[in-house]
């Protein structure tokens, strides 16, 4: 008889092995490997004495640390790189371009969820003058 943490843990197992691939194609897979850390609550506890909200650093005795994205993929080594990975977006952004800046972009101007400003720009150009 399995207990239910099993149950679990072979439902996470099969649902990495069937999305390691899509994984693998937008360099993620590494991410995968990820699973399991080992906490130091002396370590985590003094480093949120250390926090400075106003500036989003560590203060330390040596100086300020900031914590990058850049740092991030090197500890976890994935790619950061490139196109963002979203989800599918359904929506008119011709017409949100349209109701929040008064001019809808043309055709080319977008690309998925993204939006060349350079089009924005010149379709606006008389707002700049």
């Amino acid at each position: 008889m399995q207990t239910s943490s099993n149950c679990i843990y072979i439902q996470s197992h099969l649902q990495i092995l069937l999305i390691k691939p899509l994984l693998e194609i937008v360099g993620f897979a590494k991410a995968a490997k990820v699973r399991h850390f080992k906490f130091d609550h002396s370590l985590i506890t003094s480093l949120v004495e250390r926090w400075r909200t106003e500036t989003h650093a560590f203060h330390l005795p040596m100086g300020e640390c900031t914590v990058t994205l850049q740092d991030v993929a090197l500890y976890v080594d994935i790619k950061v790189d490139g196109r963002p990975v979203t989800k599918p977006s359904y929506l008119d952004w011709g017409g949100l371009c349209g109701t929040y800046l008064s001019v809808v972009p043309p055709k080319e101007a977008f690309s998925g969820s993204s939006i060349k400003i350079k089009m924005v720009v010149r379709k606006n150009a008389h707002f700049t003058n």
